[in-house]
């Protein structure tokens, strides 16, 4: 039989299925591995990938904890300053009106010493003033006395003279 071209029909199909052989051979040894170790590697790309989603969504509601938590720290914080601000307010008020009834104390006690001491002063001069006029009075009575008696001799020696 004569092929046309000189081609043997019982050789290309026998590269044909060489070619065949070739190709399943090397898709279960080469293309077959490459393909599991491509999904392996897109799965753990993929794991990769929504992990960090993960963590990037933890991370973003944390920080809104944190940021809220700030928030409320500052409130917080405003809320007890204002609080010590009224203490502190409430303080210096009873330490004014403790320091007010001190000095009024102690302006009620110098009073009082210095009507004392007045008083006091009062009844010394009084009892000079006494002392001074019963002194006084004592030397006023004897200058008299011993006047209206030298007096009371003279006329009585003029009587006796006059008599005699």
């Amino acid at each position: 039989m004569a092929i046309p071209l000189n081609i043997d029909w019982q050789q290309i199909l026998l590269h044909v299925f060489n070619f065949v052989i070739l190709a399943g051979g090397l898709y279960f040894l080469l293309y077959s591995p490459v393909k599991k170790f491509m999904a392996k590697r897109d799965e753990q790309y993929r794991k990769m990938d929504s992990d960090a989603n993960e963590k990037l969504a933890s991370a973003s509601a944390l920080e809104q904890q944190a940021k809220e938590r700030l928030d409320h720290v500052e409130d917080e914080i405003m809320e007890k300053r204002v609080k010590a601000e009224a203490e502190l307010d409430k303080y210096s008020a009873a330490q004014m009106q403790e320091a007010n009834a001190k000095a009024e104390k102690i302006i009620a006690d110098a009073k009082k010493t210095a009507a004392e001491e007045r008083q006091t002063i009062l009844n010394g001069a009084d009892r000079e003033i006494l002392n001074i006029t019963k002194t006084l009075a004592a030397k006023m009575m004897h200058a008299n006395t011993d006047a209206a008696y030298e007096q009371f001799l003279d006329i009585a020696e003029r009587d006796a003279q006059n008599d005699k």
